[in-house]
């Protein structure tokens, strides 16, 4: 497998990954913006120009675009996250071309049709209003409003029920104009082509897209000081949700390897020391884990158990426990070696198929971070200490934000509990 960078005259940025293993090209078009570059009254806006993006051109019609699209059996999707927009294409080699075209003409010329509009809209209300009935996601929410106030990364990728019923075609045409653009776009192919002939079909559909200034892709946000505290809702659920956050790194400093080793460590799978203690050997857990997401700035790690609601303050108290015991003491080094097998396989086994291979180096790349991240974190994972795993333990994972959901009696008995460790 041969992998290279290419920078056009225009600044698209072409990764080329030469993979002959099957005759699939797969091909990730990413632009550098996410909800991290949404006024925070237009949250919403890269979701919905995701969710209408591939709904009509200048010259083609919804349903012109999946005809195509069907005809061939190719696959072709937009989707939008915190920091980052991105165009995923699938298709057989003979039929890539004529694919890339059409994924050119979405990006550069969208219609952004009314009807289309405003239905995408009620679907993300919709969307909005289902998470509210998920106590997780109700959880989850009122975690980061509070360990993100003011700040994009506070709400979810849809947006609010205000923000998003706010949003029209002239937001979006105008988010588009904004950002969108060759200079602000990176481009991952991987399958059976070199390198030669994924430049020159680049060239072929971009090469005459001209770039233009790029407005500054983060909003002047609010800076993050951390000031932990305890937020409920009060809900006549059949368990309750307890969950622990932090603030952490982004994935551009340098405790970003081990924070992800210890987020596998504490909440990975079957074998995870959060799922043996409180699931297995204490029955207090119908779901127990924990999350530290990449993010271009600063992140968050979490740890959360659902339980029983006679069981919300004892399951807190032993949530805590365990992460308190990765600053109080050393991981031996068979834990920190088994957590770093379990991280790197499971790393290695998402690099198996084109469309994979094409979505991590286009995303590092749109991330800044360069398709040298991939050795480089590997290589980072490899070589923590147990020293240094703690060091990063007692920088990050001391006091925590609390979010809780669950019967009114359960989390309210919760308050002294945490009053008190807190």
């Amino acid at each position: 497998m041969t992998i290279q960078r290419t920078v056009l005259d225009n600044g698209i940025v072409v990764i080329s990954i030469e993979n002959s293993a099957a005759d699939i090209i797969a091909s990730r078009i990413f632009f550098k913006v996410g909800s991290h570059c949404e006024p925070l009254d237009k949250m919403g806006l890269s979701h919905l120009l995701s969710a209408v993006a591939t709904k009509g051109t200048e010259q083609l019609s919804s349903i012109e675009i999946a005809e195509r699209v069907e005809s061939v059996g190719a696959y072709l999707s937009a989707d939008a996250a915190n920091d980052y927009f991105v165009l995923s294409l699938k298709t057989v080699s003979p039929d890539w071309p004529e694919m890339l075209q059409l994924a050119a003409e979405i990006l550069r010329y969208p219609s952004f049709p009314e009807s289309e509009v405003e239905l995408e809209k009620q679907l993300t209300i919709q969307g909005i209003r289902s998470q509210k009935e998920q106590p997780f996601t109700v959880a989850y929410e009122q975690l980061r409003r509070v360990i993100y106030p003011n700040h994009p990364y506070g709400t979810s990728i849809l947006g609010t029920e205000a923000t998003a019923s706010s949003l029209n075609r002239t937001d979006l045409a105008w988010y588009h104009q904004a950002h969108f653009h060759p200079n602000n776009m990176v481009i991952s192919i991987a399958g059976r082509l070199t390198s030669e002939e994924a430049v020159e079909q680049v060239e072929r559909v971009f090469g005459d897209w001209q770039p233009t200034e790029i407005l500054p892709t983060q909003p002047q946000l609010s800076s993050l000081t951390s000031h932990p505290c305890h937020v409920k809702t009060p809900e006549e659920t059949q368990q309750s949700i307890v969950m622990l956050g932090y603030h952490a790194s982004s994935v551009k400093e340098k405790d970003y390897a081990t924070l992800k080793l210890l987020s596998t460590y504490l909440g990975n799978g079957l074998s995870s020391r959060l799922f043996v203690e409180l699931r297995e050997k204490r029955g207090l857990a119908y779901d127990v884990s924990a999350f530290y997401p990449t993010r271009q700035l600063a992140s968050m790690f979490a740890v959360y158990i659902g339980t029983a609601p006679e069981n919300t303050e004892i399951a807190f108290d032993g949530l805590r426990t365990e992460v308190e015991r990765l600053s109080a003491t050393k991981l031996d080094s068979e834990e920190l070696q088994t957590a770093k097998n379990k991280l790197l396989g499971q790393y290695a086994l998402g690099k198996q198929t084109n469309a994979q291979l094409a979505q991590v180096y286009g995303w590092y790349e749109s991330l800044g971070l360069g398709i040298e991240f991939d050795l480089e974190f590997q290589q980072d994972v490899a070589q923590v200490t147990p020293t240094e795993a703690q060091a990063v333990a007692q920088q990050y994972l001391m006091e925590p934000y609390v979010s809780v959901v669950g019967p009114g009696e359960a989390i309210n008995r919760l308050d002294k509990v945490v009053g008190v460790r807190g």
